[in-house]
């Protein structure tokens, strides 16, 4: 089934009162100029008729295919996945800018029944290339070098085979799939509309989350409580949603056999269980000497007794409140990328200048950050939720780094340029690096330097440690709910276990803090997602480790791998710069820089 990725970085965001300059906003056209275009109109059309004539031509025949046969199967099958992206897309990126607006929810709505529809027929095309021998099958793509090119794609869908259930089956669960869809958007239209009364103003999600952020502690605490107490309000609700997600996977699983909640996640981004693991185990272990240690550090600096989780993201009280305005955040992205290597600037300005960009705060508009690449013959858009703080002008190079990425990838055509999760969070995270690299450099203080270095620490924190304590609440949850329904209490304690255990000691929590879990949009929109941030981060450093080093011809290795896509396995991407993820070790060392920066930060107390 084809429905919009989303993405969300655990970002927070807020109502925009101060002036940014002139924030960007998206340009569709590029999809579709309107709900009623005739090219839209036009393609519907299209990919009806092109899914009937797939499914009459090549249901039952595959094992009959010569190599070029198989050839044209692949492409009219590519054609088909590229026309119903471009529809979800349009669709799906008109709803995240205005969830509230019920005519863009409807239009996503039909668009995914229609597509869903069309595309029911196609179900057979990779059961019954499951049912090819291996033999049969190399055989082909050894006749075939254009054939060949989509190996990958083979690989992974056989990877699928010991999973597989029967043709009628499997049409049965791609047609149910627009009821799991249906929850997806309860959950977005229910934070969407949450109301929230702070100081005598009424804030929407991202603008009470932003006064997590603000320099006063009063602003933030009635910040948190309040969302303590609307959640709690809406508890039933998410418990609900979370319930039933949980357990429609719980029978997916048990149906199609899967050894673990996180297999069809693993399966998806071609990477083994035990290299999550040994990246789970690395920063479990970490965590003392990660969070717990710079929390310690943080209670300090704002002379507290005790670190309450309204304090978690608090300013620093060196820290220069000033805003960042739009064109200086544009600026120092830039900058950076260009001083990397020009060609990631040139990449990245059309992002800036052609309304590939959604930048503004609007009442109704999703949260979070996320870049989807739409589909090949078009390019990505990036949404942000701009409001001037440091963090900010580090979403945007982190959502522009997935741009640049997909605009490199798109070359691979629309079956190979989708790179698995683990490594779509390559690009995204060496792009902050850069961008943290370059104003460190620009630093003109030893304070300066200090919040630069403290802030580039809490994002890996909420990078690395904050998403695998995510991973470990969803493994729990989900292995919980195998037994039985749960009440909302039972995912509180599921999520306070984990927030105990990698915040520290140092923090008490709050009274309706069990209920933070309720607005993270990952476990409902991708479970098991979270893992590729700490993923993509571990890799980043050891990668960022290797630029240092002056390694020869970098820019260039870097590239290709951009390029790649999902062309290759993460340890053939990783082999040129002399790195193994497989390797236990391997996670050491990228949670090293992390640590090396708190040994810093230390050193400046002394």
């Amino acid at each position: 089934m084809f429905s919009l990725p989303f993405p969300v970085r655990d970002a927070n965001a807020s109502s925009a009162k101060p002036s940014f300059g002139d924030l960007p906003e998206w340009n569709l056209d590029d999809l579709y100029t309107a709900e009623d275009a005739p090219e839209l109109k036009r393609d519907l059309d299209w990919l009806e008729q092109a899914c009937a004539s797939f499914a009459a031509d090549y249901e039952g025949k595959l094992g009959t295919l010569d190599a070029a046969g198989l050839l044209d199967c692949v492409l009219r099958n590519e054609k088909i996945n590229q026309i119903a992206g471009r529809i979800m897309s349009y669709a799906g990126l008109r709803y995240y800018q205005l969830t509230t607006d019920s005519g863009r929810a409807k239009f996503m709505s039909d668009m995914q029944e229609n597509i869903t529809s069309f595309t029911t027929p196609l179900v057979f095309f990779t059961l019954e290339l499951n049912t090819l021998a291996d033999a049969h099958l190399d055989a082909l793509l050894g006749q075939n070098a254009d054939l060949a090119r989509y190996t990958p794609i083979f690989e992974r869908i056989r990877a699928m085979k010991p999973y597989q259930l029967s043709d009628e089956m499997e049409k049965f669960l791609h047609d149910m799939g627009v009821v799991g869809d249906a929850w997806e958007r309860l959950f977005d239209e229910t934070i969407a509309g949450l109301q929230f009364d702070v100081n005598g103003e009424t804030l929407g999600i991202e603008g009470t989350l932003n006064l997590l952020t603000d320099p006063d502690r009063d602003n933030r605490e009635a910040g948190a409580r309040e969302l303590a107490e609307v959640f709690g309000e809406n508890i039933k609700t998410f418990a609900r949603v979370h319930n039933t997600q949980a357990k429609e996977k719980e029978v997916m699983d048990r149906w199609r056999g899967m050894e673990t909640p996180q297999t069809a996640r693993h399966l998806s981004n071609h990477v083994e269980p035990e290299v999550v693991e040994a990246l789970r185990n690395a920063v479990v272990k970490a965590y003392p000497k990660l969070s717990h240690r710079y929390y310690a550090l943080k209670k300090k600096w704002l002379g507290l007794d005790t670190m309450q989780v309204w304090d978690r993201n608090a300013p620093l009280p060196m820290e220069d409140p000033k805003i960042v305005d739009w064109p200086r955040a544009e600026k120092m992205v830039m900058d950076a990328y260009t001083a990397f290597d020009p060609r990631m600037g040139e990449l990245a300005e059309p992002f800036f200048r052609k309304g590939w960009i959604d930048a503004g705060v609007k009442p109704g508009k999703a949260p979070g950050a996320f870049a989807h690449p739409t589909v090949t013959d078009v390019h990505p858009y990036v949404m942000l939720n701009y409001l001037g703080k440091p963090r900010d002008v580090m979403t945007l190079a982190h959502e522009l780094g997935h741009g640049v990425h997909q605009v490199l990838a798109a070359g691979q055509g629309e079956m190979l340029s989708s790179t698995p999760l683990t490594l779509a969070e390559t690009a995204s995270v060496f792009g902050e690096m850069l961008t943290f690299r370059k104003m460190l450099e620009n630093a003109k203080s030893k304070s300066e330097r200090k919040v630069l270095l403290a802030g580039k620490v809490e994002d890996m924190i909420n990078t690395v440690v904050r998403q695998i304590a995510f991973y470990d609440f969803e493994c729990k949850l989900h292995a919980a709910r195998r037994n039985g329904e749960l009440t909302p209490d039972d995912i509180n304690a599921l999520w306070m276990s984990v927030q105990d255990e990698s915040l520290g000691p140092e923090f008490e929590f709050m009274d309706g803090y069990e209920t933070f879990w309720a607005y993270i949009p990952h476990f409902i929109h991708s479970p098991f997602y979270v893992y590729a941030y700490a993923f993509g981060d571990g890799l980043v450093n050891a990668l960022y480790a290797v630029y240092e080093s002056g390694h020869e011809g970098f820019e260039d290795k870097y590239f290709d791998m951009l390029k790649a896509g999902g062309s290759k396995h993460h340890k053939e991407l990783l082999a040129p710069f002399g790195l193994d993820a497989s390797d236990p070790a391997f996670w050491d060392k990228g949670l090293s820089m992390i640590s090396g920066f708190i040994d810093e930060l230390e050193a400046m107390e002394e």
